[in-house]
């Protein structure tokens, strides 16, 4: 058989090989009936009947062949329209994805744009403020600060009459001072009995005359103890009443506590 002939043959699908193949049968059988001798009229009938039953089976074939096949084209093509339903449902979702993620970009970028303009913005109004009060400064100058007022301290000059109260009293002041305790009363009473008030008092006749230093002034103090007991800021004469009361006192404190408790020579 030529090649172009056995290549059209294969092309037939399977329900046309079906179709073929039932034709076949039937012209199969009408050929035998035909061949067969006999009654005419008979042969006829068992042609027709032999027709009959070859054509169902046929058609039978052929319908049952297509049915099968335009189902698997059917799921086929459903099967097709799905899988390009999910593909271009993915599709969809990455490029609305992707629309998501350039619109979130654009928009850090555009804060970040505005958060730099601000800082900036800021920085040039600080940088302006500045160079505003600097040169305020400049044109004008700072009031030169006022010399701090010293206040001023009245010192008062306490003055004293120059007689035995005056002494007592300047004394007393002195003592106080000093920290050496003694009363007006008790000083009053020992110059009284050691000298009667008088400044220029000395005594010539006791033993510490015949030892050769005789008591003097006031509160008849000898010269050895007068410089041993002197408060700094009298004077160095013996006869000066306040610097002779005042060692005196100094001398009574530390050998019999105050000047209040001598009532005798001492």
């Amino acid at each position: 058989m030529p090649k172009h002939a056995n290549s059209g043959f294969s092309r037939l699908t399977r329900t046309h090989k079906l179709s073929v193949a039932g034709v076949a049968a039937a012209g199969a059988a009408a050929l035998a009936l035909s061949v067969v001798p006999g009654n005419a009229a008979d042969q006829g009938k068992t042609q027709a009947t032999a027709v009959e039953n070859a054509q169902p089976a046929a058609f039978s074939a052929v319908g049952t062949a297509g049915r099968t096949q335009q189902a698997t084209i059917a799921r086929q093509a459903d099967s097709s329209a799905a899988k390009g339903k999910a593909e271009a449902a993915a599709k969809q979702a990455a490029a609305k994805k992707a629309a998501a993620k350039k619109a979130a970009a654009e928009k850090a970028a555009k804060a970040k744009a505005a958060a730099a303009a601000k800082a900036k913005a800021a920085k040039a109004r600080a940088e302006k403020a500045a160079a505003s009060r600097s040169a305020v400064r400049t044109a004008i100058p700072a009031a030169a600060p006022k010399p701090a007022v010293k206040p001023v301290v009245k010192r008062v000059v306490k003055t004293y009459p120059d007689n035995l109260d005056g002494w007592i009293r300047e004394s007393l002041d002195v003592m106080a001072k000093k920290g050496i305790p003694g009363s007006y009363n008790g000083i009053y009473r020992n110059i009284i009995r050691e000298s009667s008030g008088n400044p220029m008092a000395i005594n010539l006749w006791d033993i510490n005359a015949q030892n050769g230093i005789p008591s003097k002034g006031l509160l008849q103090v000898i010269d050895p103890t007068f410089r041993s007991y002197h408060v700094s800021g009298t004077s160095w004469n013996i006869y000066n009443p306040v610097a002779n009361i005042t060692a005196a006192c100094n001398y009574a404190a530390a050998k019999y506590g105050s000047m209040d408790n001598v009532n005798s020579a001492y």
